[in-house]
């Protein structure tokens, strides 16, 4: 028996990077996936995961014994979201977790920033997530089974970045989101935790932006240009986590070991927090 043998989970953010390794993970452990992407480019400096990527993910999901549901989707599109929910849960009877993971990273200063930048960062990081819960979250308490939601925010949603002022402000606002829908939910027997990691190697961090960022005294910085530069974040020597080391907390989350943990902000930062 798996950790979440049986049960079902929406992640949105699925194509590669931690969504895809939740995905993996939880199947792994006896779930079945609705999962979602946009598979499509933003503002954001550095390629979305494509349909291919999407359809590696369902590969990987079966490969590791579960049943996948995936489809194309954007978070900011709530009529989408729910007809696709409402696709998984006929096809597989029930919802039970869902992983609001989808995101995005931009850069530039709040005093100057366009309003189009601004919007996006909380159409996506913020908005986007309300939708996601908004678009299973009747599913899970129809059940009458309780469930866990988890939101991935970052070590940006308890502490300040400079230059990604638009991104802490989205990712703070999730602390709030979930201290809401933590209370909200209780008499349904739903938990609802966000989880706050720090730099996760995925696309998101290793781009020409975020390595410019950490030197900018170099044209174009490699990875192995700013590892020393990222290690230096972290109590723990290590430049970065894999998505696995987020998963593994994610699947305590949204397991029976996890039973009684709500409202809390998970930290997965290899002490940079606290540094």
């Amino acid at each position: 028996m798996g950790r979440v043998e049986g049960k079902v989970a929406f992640i949105t953010g699925a194509g590669r990077g931690q969504g895809r390794s939740h995905a993996v993970k939880l199947a792994a452990e006896g779930a079945n996936i609705i999962a979602v992407d946009l598979c499509a480019p933003t503002g954001a400096p550095y390629p979305m995961a494509s349909k291919d990527d999407l359809d590696e993910t369902v590969q990987l999901v079966e490969e590791a014994g579960g049943k996948i549901l995936a489809k194309v989707a954007d978070v900011r599109d709530l009529s989408a979201l729910t007809t696709i929910v409402d696709e998984g849960v006929a096809m597989f009877g029930r919802l039970d977790i869902i992983l609001a993971n989808a995101g995005i990273v931009t850069y530039g200063d709040l005093a100057v920033m366009d309003e189009q930048q601004w919007q996006e960062m909380m159409d996506i990081d913020l908005t986007g997530v309300w939708k996601t819960v908004r678009a299973g979250v009747r599913h899970i308490i129809e059940g009458g089974n309780g469930g866990s939601i988890v939101v991935t925010s970052s070590t940006a949603g308890l502490h300040n970045l400079d230059t990604i002022g638009h991104y802490v402000v989205a990712k703070h606002g999730l602390v709030g989101l979930t201290k809401a829908l933590a209370s909200e939910l209780s008499k349904h027997q739903i938990r609802v935790n966000s989880i706050h990691p720090s730099n996760v190697n995925t696309p998101m961090l290793n781009n020409p932006g975020t390595r410019k960022l950490f030197r900018p005294d170099m044209d174009d910085p490699q990875l192995e240009d700013v590892v020393e530069s990222f290690t230096t974040l972290h109590l723990l020597k290590t430049p970065w986590l894999e998505p696995e080391d987020v998963s593994n907390a994610i699947l305590y989350l949204v397991s029976d070991e996890g039973r009684f943990v709500t409202g809390t902000q998970f930290v997965v930062d290899a002490g940079m927090l606290i540094k």
